[in-house]
């Protein structure tokens, strides 16, 4: 009979428990905000990307031809001061080109060869002497322009510490507004760093026009954290 009674006693205690877990568990009701946060950066560097294609009958042929383009900026740079460190390029890609006639197999018409160059400048006063430097050398297209700043962790600290304050602000306005108090934080998901250059292009080099100035441009910084509070029911 003892042993019954405390079998009982402990089934009870179990459940009780449980029950106790379960109301903990939803014994707050919550806020849900985010905050936003943006630091406008003016840019003091810049990276360009350009595309060297050439298509002949052989491989062998075409890779030379991207491989004298390349040799011809890459020296004109050097002779400008940019390091070969600030110098990025790309593997070389060969690939087959063909005909498509209706009602007949494709044939091989030649090869094309390609590479990409990416360049990173920090005086941005001499960007388009650079540009005009890879119209010389025979590069006839830049896949983009990218403003950047050298301090961007600076920024990006700012930008989040700027939406930090936001969410919370947010939360003691709709607490207030609500007549209910912000009991603590239950969950914080942090979206990441969001960089948006203003400036970045993509263009034909014929089409560039020499008075282009990237000085007077920006580039925003933001950042994004989502925080759910609790409050008093």
């Amino acid at each position: 009979m003892k042993m019954y009674r405390r079998v009982v006693l402990l089934l009870s205690l179990s459940v009780f428990s449980a029950m106790s877990l379960a109301d903990g568990a939803v014994s707050h009701a919550i806020l849900s905000t985010t905050g936003f946060g943006q630091v406008v950066a003016k840019p003091d560097m810049a990276e360009f990307t350009v595309a060297i294609q050439a298509q002949r009958s052989q491989a062998k042929t075409a890779k030379q031809a991207v491989d004298k383009i390349v040799t011809q900026f890459v020296a004109a740079l050097d002779e400008q001061g940019i390091k070969r460190a600030d110098i990025a390029s790309g593997n070389l890609r060969l690939a087959p080109q063909y005909q498509y006639e209706k009602d007949k197999k494709p044939e091989l018409s030649g090869y094309q060869a390609s590479r990409h160059i990416t360049v990173s400048v920090y005086q941005l006063d001499k960007l388009n002497q650079y540009l005009d430097i890879a119209l010389k050398s025979g590069i006839n297209r830049v896949d983009g322009i990218q403003l950047k700043t050298q301090n961007e962790a600076k920024y990006k600290q700012q930008a989040r510490q700027a939406a930090i304050e936001d969410a919370k602000q947010k939360a003691k306005d709709l607490a207030k507004g609500f007549d209910t108090q912000l009991l603590g934080i239950r969950s914080i998901h942090y979206r990441g760093d969001m960089t948006a250059p203003v400036g970045a292009k993509v263009m034909m080099m014929k089409s560039r026009t020499s008075d282009q100035s990237y000085q007077d441009q920006s580039m925003l910084i933001r950042d994004q954290v989502d925080v759910v509070y609790k409050i008093k029911q």
